[in-house]
């Protein structure tokens, strides 16, 4: 699906087309609509500049407990840990 914004309404708020992606992605993100890798992917960015642009704005990644298990039964099981 295309979301068309018109010229005007970037000239009016001042951004380039990739600000706007940029701002719908972090905002996204901060209301647990998005993942960090779909957020970052709608900004058109790596998730490691993207996860920069949110620590620079002071919103966290979110990262539960559950993740954390998951990641050391991923590491187990690739004989990492």
């Amino acid at each position: 699906m295309s979301v068309v914004i018109p010229d005007e309404v970037l000239h009016t708020a001042n951004m380039t087309a990739a600000e706007l992606k940029l701002e719908l992605a972090v905002l996204l993100f901060e209301k647990n609509k998005l993942t960090l890798g779909q957020a970052s992917r709608l900004a058109g960015m790596p998730q490691l500049q993207f996860q920069l642009v949110l620590a620079s704005r002071r919103i966290p990644v979110h990262y539960e407990v559950a993740d954390l298990e998951m990641d050391v039964q991923t590491l187990k099981a690739l004989g990492r840990l």
